[in-house]
């Protein structure tokens, strides 16, 4: 919000009981006090001009892909000898796009003897519950 300032000036005394600085400064205090007046009814585009970006880049933001930190995906893979299959949901600790997860979720199985087959989606806290009875034992170990 703008503030409005209501101009306290005092002209009933004569100027001349006062020193010229005193003078001046009272004189500039009026242009300073009817410039702030002049400009808080220019107030709202001031606002537009400062908060629609803001407002704007904050939506962006919000609205953009997922961040890693809130990135899920869910996949499939296997172990040979004998051969297991299993389904999976895992956090994304990079980017939230397919390509970058396989590599990902490739290296994190791997070190417990499993192979990707595939990435299927790439999700937000979403889509979470849906997948949770699926993937049984790992949702979320990896």
């Amino acid at each position: 919000m703008c503030p409005v300032a209501e101009p306290k000036l005092d002209h009933t005394a004569p100027d001349r009981q006062y020193r010229p600085s005193v003078i001046e400064y009272q004189h500039l205090q009026a242009v300073e006090v009817i410039e702030y007046q002049r400009g808080s009814a220019h107030c709202e585009p001031m606002l537009q001009k400062t908060l629609i970006p803001f407002g704007v880049a904050l939506a962006l933001t919000l609205s953009s892909p997922v961040s890693a930190a809130e990135c899920y995906a869910d996949y499939k893979a296997k172990k040979d000898g004998p051969l297991r299959l299993h389904y999976g949901v895992v956090q994304l600790r990079g980017p939230c796009k397919k390509g970058p997860a396989k590599n990902e979720i490739a290296s994190r199985i791997a070190s417990d003897g499993w192979t990707l087959l595939n990435v299927l989606a790439v999700f937000g806290p979403e889509g979470l519950q849906q997948r949770k009875g699926n993937a049984g034992s790992f949702y979320l170990r990896f």
